[in-house]
């Protein structure tokens, strides 16, 4: 049987957000954030579920970071709720909130788990959202404000940043297909915002080296993987403008200071233009430590006039899927590694999201979720053949801890190594997490065992 065995420089870890785990919506001072508006709008979240309360990690998290020690990881990626810093997006510090996380980062800290702390996961300040959001280039300065705030309090405390979770959902999912919050249903307004992410984050990055900060900052885009139907150029050439929608134009401005010339044409043909000012490309192609890689899922697409965004049909030739319905397509996943290395070099990437949707409940005191296991040995597989390959691979966090708010699809699907009873708030180990804790402690597995 065959033992995949990883080097020992891997660090290991699990990956949660704000607004999905940490309830308290209304303590301590905390503002508004647009997914506490989203999720009070009829008809966006199922169930009208809402993450007033969510895991309760705001009042548990001692208990959740010691299941994170038992599990044996190294790193914890979470995020900061802006709203809970600054309730209106910028002004006075909420001193609360800043407790919160100190007294989060201290316990990790204590027990020998590195704290890794997205700025942005999605809640941002229902204030900002009312002046335009994204949209309004002062939200960017809001932001630069809030980032230098975490760097100064937190140096030397927390020494891997993120600034931006996953652009293309804040931009495109968000503002254009309309499944996430604010919901808007506008090709320009999310090209817009696309870019003034990306200015954000470079600003960031600025304060960042500007202030001495100790410690890494990188950023985590999403992606996934389009297979070509077949050798035909119109399938290859729709597959390619598929993915550079989530690679390329998050990340060609970032490391190579422009868009992808092909997909600006073809979003000029859609009648969309972009406004950038003097400053911005000094802006967001700043030397960044590391890259965030977020991939769950790919398909097999093809050429069709008119269909989707980009003349690309996915094709569905009857792969396993997740419970959410999501491929499951671990090929993609070393594909996808290895062109990033092609044309980004080897930059240092962790993987700060892969985990996969199963929603088995508990029997008899366990959660028996097989096929949980069978998607992170899969995935974790690619990571090693990514590994041999040249990818310079740096860490390691599944998503996610707890099962947790799963944005729109509310509390119907669980990601996490921990069930979560939604009514009694009970955490129960999920056989993934024991089958987790062992490869982590062997920092390796053998394949089907």
């Amino acid at each position: 049987m065959a033992f995949i065995e990883f080097p020992k420089e891997i660090k290991w870890g699990v990956a949660t957000a704000s607004y999905q785990i940490e309830g308290a919506a209304f303590e301590d001072g905390r503002g508004a954030s647009i997914w506490d508006t989203f999720s009070r709008t009829p008809g966006k979240i199922k169930n009208g579920d809402n993450g007033d309360i969510a895991c309760d990690s705001y009042h548990r998290y001692e208990e959740d970071i010691q299941m994170m020690k038992e599990l044996g990881i190294d790193i914890y990626r979470f995020s900061i709720s802006w709203p809970r810093i600054f309730p209106t997006g910028t002004g006075e510090v909420n001193q609360a909130g800043l407790n919160y996380y100190h007294n989060l980062v201290d316990c990790l800290r204590a027990n020998q788990i590195e704290p890794m702390c997205t700025l942005y996961h999605w809640d941002l300040p229902q204030v900002l959202q009312d002046q335009g959001g994204w949209a309004n280039r002062e939200t960017i300065e809001a932001f630069a404000h809030y980032a230098e705030q975490m760097f100064r309090e937190f140096n030397g405390k927390i020494t891997k940043w993120i600034t931006i979770n996953e652009p293309w959902c804040i931009s495109f999912l968000s503002n254009f297909i309309g499944e996430h919050a604010p919901g808007n249903h506008d090709l320009q307004l999310a090209t817009t915002i696309s870019h003034h992410l990306l200015v954000a984050h470079g600003r960031a990055v600025t304060k960042f080296r500007s202030l001495g900060i100790k410690g890494i900052i990188g950023y985590a885009p999403n992606l996934e993987w389009f297979e070509p139907f077949s050798n035909k150029k119109e399938d290859i050439e729709a597959c390619n403008r598929g993915m550079a929608w989530f690679i390329e134009w998050f990340m060609d401005p970032v490391f190579k200071g422009s868009y992808p010339e092909f997909l600006v044409e073809w979003f000029e043909n859609k009648g969309v233009s972009l406004q950038i000012e003097d400053g911005d490309w000094d802006q967001i192609n700043q030397t960044i430590d590391f890259i965030g890689i977020n991939y769950y899922t790919g398909s097999v697409g093809r050429y069709k006039q008119g269909a989707e965004l980009f003349d690309l049909e996915k094709i569905d030739i009857h792969y396993e899927k997740t419970d959410i319905g999501w491929n499951i397509y671990p090929q993609g996943f070393y594909k996808a590694l290895k062109k990033l290395t092609s044309q980004y070099n080897r930059i240092p990437i962790y993987i700060t999201e892969n985990g996969a949707c199963y929603n088995d409940g508990v029997l008899h005191g366990r959660v028996h979720d097989i096929n949980r296991i069978k998607y992170l040995e899969q995935h974790l597989t690619s990571l090693k053949r990514a590994i041999d390959s040249g990818v310079n691979i740096k860490g390691y966090l599944t998503w996610s801890l707890l099962d947790n708010f799963e944005w729109a699809e509310g509390y119907d699907k669980r990601f996490g190594l921990v069930h979560i009873d939604f009514q009694t708030l009970r955490r129960t180990k999920k056989d993934s997490y024991f089958w987790y804790e062992k490869m982590i402690r062997h920092n390796g597995f053998h394949i089907g065992q």
